[in-house]
């Protein structure tokens, strides 16, 4: 990839914070907000504490259910609150990772284009500009479902294709940013601002922390796409 940037579009900007705001924007993070239908569905996917503590399981009118990842946590009396916490994290990540994904479809409805292309408009705008290929990559697309994202992200005015000044062969999909920031900051501004919200209650080693568990998730998400996407499947251990 050309060491040719545009402007970091999560950069910070003036004690306002406007200009960070706008630029996290839009890169289209998804995550959910004020909306109580998404609230009730995603509940109805993650799997919540049951009744009386016990960890990983949801009781329902027909008989109960758990959390197929939960059990090895639970291991004996001593270790209870532990498998609560295990059952609880599980919990969270399914109840946001839903949330993340009703918020993406409802922002990208409010936007116009698809959900898949606002995903590869949000993967695409870390960098400002990437190949095909390297889309591709990164999110898991085949190149053929990618050539069809970017037709219709530069049809919507998004993007533009350009041609590597270092290499004539290859087609770099560059962001519009202007275009970005017009139409997607305005969708996702009041969430960012709700997340610096929660970010100013917590220390700089706590957010060190979190940034450090999102870059594991990261790297755990990849791994299950590539396997869903036909990849090999992971190893027992």
């Amino acid at each position: 990839m050309s060491d040719e940037r545009v402007p970091e579009i999560g950069a910070a900007a003036g004690p306002s914070g406007e200009a960070a705001q706008d630029a996290a924007t839009a890169q289209g993070a998804a995550a959910g907000q004020g909306g109580e239908t998404a609230q009730g569905a995603a509940t109805g996917q993650g799997a919540a504490t049951g009744p009386g503590g016990e960890a990983g399981r949801r009781h329902e009118a027909g008989g109960e259910w758990e959390l197929p990842w939960a059990e090895p946590f639970v291991t004996d009396g001593e270790r209870a609150e532990r498998a609560e916490l295990a059952a609880a994290f599980g919990a969270g990540i399914r109840r946001t990772g839903a949330l993340m994904q009703l918020m993406g479809q409802a922002a990208a409805d409010r936007i116009g284009i698809n959900a898949t292309d606002l995903n590869c408009l949000n993967i695409l705008s870390f960098s400002g500009r990437m190949t095909a290929g390297e889309l591709a990559r990164a999110t898991g697309l085949t190149t053929a479902s990618i050539t069809g994202v970017i037709d219709r992200l530069e049809e919507a005015g998004y993007v533009t294709r350009e041609r590597d000044p270092h290499d004539r062969r290859r087609v770099v999909v560059q962001v519009v940013l202007e275009k970005a920031l017009k139409d997607v900051a305005s969708v996702f501004r009041p969430m960012i601002r709700d997340w610096q919200e929660v970010a100013a209650h917590y220390s700089d080693d706590e957010l060190r922390l979190i940034v450090d568990f999102y870059g594991r998730m990261e790297e755990v998400f990849r791994h299950h796409l590539g396997r869903l996407r036909g990849g090999p499947e992971p190893t027992e251990p």
